[in-house]
């Protein structure tokens, strides 16, 4: 039987296999459980690098996509983040390592509770989990100096690049949502929006308003 420390290992070899090099992000992937973010009959599979069900008919993604999100938002100590999509909480916890402060919304109450709730027993406290709509991002804490979208949008919304403060940087999937969508990373410039693809990734896709409760 694996040990969990032989676990850890395999896990963060594959990350670094899958083109992850950022120390910063590695010691990240590393600190936080992601067996605390999933439960149910799937939480023995913790350590593959495979999306796997969330309660409300989401996700939470591959380790690797999250790894390799975080890698090109290039979050800094100081920095303030929004994350667009709280799901099961993984991705802005392990944001919460890199940066000052995080703000994660979700339009299903249900997540943003659970998450909550995971943050306060890990003791993680520069996380606050909001029950938003996220494609109007989060005006009343604007400028952000990182936005990450773990939802598919047609475009990148322009509520958010409103909200990402020159010099800023945005990742998100682009896409129809029922094709592949493609990874992009937004610089916000003095002269503009400057738009690198990364690679093509499947997301569920940005709604608009806030999921139902019996969701």
């Amino acid at each position: 039987m694996t040990s969990a420390a032989e676990r850890k290992m395999q896990f963060l070899f594959s990350l670094r296999s899958r083109g992850v090099t950022n120390k910063r992000v590695l010691n990240a992937m590393e600190r936080v459980d992601r067996g605390k973010y999933i439960r149910g009959t799937f939480e023995d599979r913790a350590y593959e690098d495979t999306p796997l069900p969330i309660a409300c008919g989401q996700t939470i993604s591959q380790p690797s996509i999250v790894a390799l999100m975080t890698e090109a938002l290039d979050v800094q100590p100081r920095d303030k983040v929004l994350e667009i999509g709280t799901g099961s909480g993984y991705q802005a916890a392990i944001l919460s390592q890199l940066a000052r402060r995080v703000y994660t919304v979700d339009r299903y109450s249900r997540l943003v509770r659970e998450a909550r709730a995971v943050f306060e027993a890990e003791n993680i406290t520069n996380i606050i989990a909001l029950i938003a709509d996220g494609s109007r991002g989060l005006p009343e804490q604007a400028p952000f100096d990182r936005i990450i979208l773990t939802a598919a949008s047609e475009d990148p919304p322009s509520p958010l690049l409103e909200q990402l403060r020159v010099g800023g940087i945005m990742v998100l999937p682009v896409g129809q949502s029922d094709t592949v969508q493609t990874l992009v990373k937004v610089v916000k410039t003095e002269d503009g929006l400057d738009y690198h693809e990364l690679r093509s990734v499947r997301f569920v896709p940005l709604l608009e308003g806030l999921g139902k409760e019996n969701a």
